[in-house]
């Protein structure tokens, strides 16, 4: 099988996901989850919550975003390197005005780096809940015709690689910053 054709199965695959044109409740439930991994409303929320946060919810919080930075200039590079195009359509003018290409998808990366830095750092029952909620923003990519399959299969692979090496780094780092952080505020 060349790569074309595999780009070809892709593009088939991915389109018999999507629902962004068929109004109805699965359009809106995909759009939904489409926009739960966004990275302004992660960012806003951990600082946010970071100012309510005792000290095991700050080391969550902390890992997250910065492990949220340092995987979006990953995902960036990786963008403006391939520059593979989403796929064509209506929805999620925001993102295609904003970032034209697809692979790999930053959503499903961020997704899944919530999830793998989650299943250590976050009680059970949030932990479980990312690692169904993963897939779904992932998969919701795809249904509202922004991402193909491959494009969020590697995002996640990226996502699930940065938050395991991100977790091997953690401990000395989330005191550091924890420090910094708090010397800036005070």
């Amino acid at each position: 099988m060349s790569f074309r054709s595999l780009l070809e199965l892709d593009a088939r695959l991915s389109d018999r996901l999507r629902v962004a044109e068929k109004p109805g409740a699965l359009r809106n439930v995909a759009a939904f989850f489409a926009h739960s991994g966004d990275s302004w409303f992660w960012f806003a929320a951990l600082i946010i919550a970071w100012f309510f946060s005792n000290s095991t919810w700050k080391h969550w919080e902390v890992v997250e975003f910065f492990g949220m930075l340092g995987l979006a200039g990953v995902v960036l590079a990786i963008k403006f390197m391939v520059r593979r195009e989403r796929p064509q359509g209506e929805w999620g003018g925001i993102y295609r005005n904003t970032d034209p290409h697809s692979f790999p998808s930053g959503h499903a990366a961020r997704a899944f780096l919530i999830a793998v830095v989650g299943t250590l750092l976050a009680p059970p029952w949030l932990a479980a809940v990312l690692w169904v909620w993963a897939p779904l923003v992932s998969l919701a990519r795809v249904a509202m015709g922004v991402h193909y399959l491959s494009d969020i299969i590697a995002g996640a692979v990226l996502g699930s690689v940065v938050g395991v090496i991100g977790l091997q780094i953690y401990p000395p780092m989330v005191v550091w910053l924890e420090g910094v952080i708090g010397f800036l505020l005070w």
